[in-house]
């Protein structure tokens, strides 16, 4: 297993050019999965940036067709860089094909007098040390499942409302938490789908819309997220689904993502 900075490092080339190496044993499928490929898009926006207070807000990619094991490129173009915000975006190509995008809204705090709101945590759930591990290799989960920890009660896809609630953490602890790790932990778990049907389908994701909360260099890498997703609507073969990353009654992440069901 390698952590996940390792697994989505990149070097820069010419200009705002870069490349990568997807590794192996991070795949969904034929492809790696889609939080290492938007943290590499991530990561290669965020190195593009000079101004290190401006922070990661929101990041919404597309994901195009799968990303095999070996090198990648990566193109960063600066779409605007005003006063008090940075928005680029980046292409990842491999052989001639444009596999996944990206666009990124980069911004320092801003000073808002009175503008506060904090949602409702989600209902109470046992601490995370008491929440058993779900074993995924027994369950026949994805070959990157082994590079995270799932924490959840009554395993691993359980018939229910399309609500999944639980803890995950990676498995190899990072010596700090950023961004593109939190874009990993959002898309890590599971489709809420196979909660409702109770067992795992084929499905891939085509758009992916996260927002970050909480600078993540804040809190303790070491430490998993309350995670807790549920379906919103289902039509036409696509669905969609709302995920949450929590810290005690912080939430850190929101994210947002659109399914097809392949069959």
């Amino acid at each position: 297993m390698s952590d996940f900075a390792t697994a989505s490092a990149v070097t820069p080339l010419a200009g705002e050019r870069f490349s990568a190496d997807i590794p192996d044993r991070w795949q969904q499928g034929r492809g790696a999965f889609g939080g290492l490929v938007l943290g590499t898009l991530l990561r290669a926006i965020e190195a593009c940036e000079p101004d290190r207070a401006r922070a990661t807000r929101t990041l919404t990619g597309d994901l195009c067709g799968p990303v095999l094991p070996g090198r990648v490129a990566v193109d960063v173009r600066t779409l605007r860089r005003g006063n008090n915000q940075s928005n680029l975006a980046a292409t990842l190509t491999q052989g001639d094909a444009i596999l996944a995008s990206a666009t990124v809204v980069l911004s320092p705090p801003r000073k808002a007098e009175g503008a506060r709101f904090a949602p409702a945590p989600p209902p109470p759930l046992a601490p995370w040390r008491d929440v058993p591990v779900i074993p995924l290799d027994a369950a026949g989960g994805p070959v990157f499942t082994q590079n995270y920890e799932y924490r959840g009660l009554g395993g691993a896809f359980v018939r229910g409302d399309g609500v999944i609630d639980g803890w995950i953490r990676e498995r190899t602890p990072l010596a700090q938490l950023d961004a593109p790790a939190l874009i990993g932990r959002l898309d890590a778990w599971w489709p809420t789908l196979f909660a409702l049907d109770g067992r795992p389908r084929p499905v891939a994701t085509i758009s992916f819309a996260a927002e970050i909360l909480v600078d993540p260099a804040t809190l303790a890498p070491e430490e998993p997220f309350r995670y807790r997703a549920h379906m919103a609507a289902m039509h036409d073969g696509f669905f969609v689904e709302l995920r949450e990353l929590w810290q005690d009654d912080k939430v850190v992440a929101l994210n947002q993502q659109t399914f097809a069901i392949l069959k």
